[in-house]
């Protein structure tokens, strides 16, 4: 664990069913994670490729969390795993080849149940959490009825791939609707910017090593709170009730869209009807 500290890059071989791992996108800007299940497959969640915050824009395009070279439409299909087929309309859970996970970049292994000086050394997010694993065959279990059942529906800030992963780990889920996910990579964000634009305590010094230990203070509280191991606003859910949970929200938000279209259709069709004659 100690070289950890410096690195969580692993050689495949050394892989184990049930294992979290991650790979480095755009220049180590963010990670892409995934559950390891054996004979070089990973389950892991992901949008299209071009739609991964679903914001019309080119930010799409530029966050990657598929492999372009899996996915239908894109180029020759994998040998192995074929083309990504990502099911739900906005994201679902996919099952590639390693080497098509990986896109090209390096293997690193997400670690858990980690001392908080080891999670507090590691600066960079969504590479450790405090927060115990269970054993490999129920995270693969997890992963494997996700892959049949979905994972609701995908968002970047609120249900990603690392949230994906993370519960497939431990199966914790945050209850309050207000707060981050499960995301290490967002909760070091939130702490960053919590720390350098939100914190009243960076008036309390004027030097620049002083505002240097506040802000890095702040900024490593920020982590902890945040992380899933110390937490106090999670949940341990059984997979079969996460999803049945899911399926009812996507049912009941089906209904109201559906509600909303046919009195918006009703109301147009008033306003046709009462409009004067020209």
């Amino acid at each position: 664990m100690a070289a950890g500290v410096l690195s969580n890059r692993v050689d495949r071989k050394d892989l184990a069913a049930g294992d979290h791992i991650y790979s480095w996108r755009a220049a180590y800007l963010y990670a892409h994670h995934g559950i390891y299940v054996g004979d070089e497959m990973v389950i892991h969640f992901t949008r299209a490729t071009g739609q991964e915050i679903g914001t019309g824009t080119f930010l799409d395009s530029f966050l990657l969390s598929s492999s372009p070279g899996s996915d239908e439409g894109a180029g020759p299909p994998c040998q192995r795993c074929g083309p990504l087929v990502v099911r739900g309309r906005d994201g679902g859970v996919a099952m590639s080849c390693l080497d098509c996970f990986l896109h090209g970049g390096g293997l690193y292994l997400f670690h858990y149940a980690v001392s908080p000086a080891f999670f507090l050394a590691k600066a960079r997010g969504g590479t450790c959490t405090l927060a115990a694993s269970d054993p490999g065959h129920v995270v693969v279990h997890r992963a494997r009825y996700l892959l049949d059942k979905g994972f609701g529906a995908y968002s970047l800030f609120k249900n990603n791939c690392e949230d994906f992963a993370i519960y497939c780990k431990t199966g914790l889920l945050v209850e309050t609707a207000f707060s981050v996910g499960r995301s290490g990579q967002l909760a070091s964000l939130t702490a960053a910017f919590s720390a350098v634009a939100s914190s009243p305590l960076r008036f309390l010094t004027t030097s620049a090593s002083g505002l240097a230990i506040v802000s890095t203070g702040m900024y490593c509280v920020g982590r902890y709170v945040s992380d899933m191991g110390v937490r106090r606003d999670v949940v341990k859910v059984p997979v079969q009730n996460l999803v049945a949970q899911t399926q009812t929200s996507a049912v009941e938000a089906e209904e109201v869209t559906s509600e909303t279209a046919a009195t918006e259709t009703t109301v147009a069709a008033a306003d046709g009807a009462s409009s004067p004659a020209r």
